[in-house]
């Protein structure tokens, strides 16, 4: 689909990705294009999966949850079946915000997001070294975000 995208469907998912509540006539007429194209446009841009859906961007801080950890995650075991447990494990978290299988010298690396240090050992104790094969875990912690989600922190 990538090479399917012109300049206004690029147009359109630069502008949504800064602002997702525009309206279609609003998004229409800053990518220079009438209501009616840009709309067809954004129905087949949702229909392929370009977009895969809208939400809110959510403060972590303003919900006190300021601690911030990465996780090196070894498995005993990389055959398919124990990565598929790992994943769907992983998938029932709150706290893991992301997770990565990782081609390198352990398999995964996991962003865990948390209200504090006490909280981030009960997660790594009771939750992560349970998780299906772990074998060890090595944490790294976050001192501050320079860019999340496409946006550099600035202050």
């Amino acid at each position: 689909m990538q090479n399917d995208l012109d300049r206004f469907d690029q147009a359109i998912l630069t502008v949504l990705a800064e602002d997702g509540r525009l309206s279609v006539t609003d998004l229409a007429r800053r990518i220079g294009l009438s209501k009616s194209p840009t709309q067809t446009r954004l129905r087949r841009l949702e229909d392929t999966g370009v977009i895969r859906g809208y939400r809110a961007i959510l403060d972590p801080i303003q919900l006190g949850l300021d601690h911030v950890a990465f996780v090196e995650v070894k498995l005993q075991d990389t055959r398919e079946a124990a990565l598929e447990a790992f994943n769907t494990a992983v998938a029932a978290m709150p706290e893991i915000e992301q997770a990565h299988l990782i081609a390198g010298n352990f398999d995964y690396l996991l962003k865990v997001r948390v209200a504090d240090m006490r909280a981030y050992r009960r997660v790594l104790a009771e939750k992560i070294s349970t998780l299906p094969g772990v074998a060890a875990t090595s944490t790294y912690v976050a001192m501050q975000a320079v860019k999340e989600d496409g946006l550099a922190d600035v202050t």
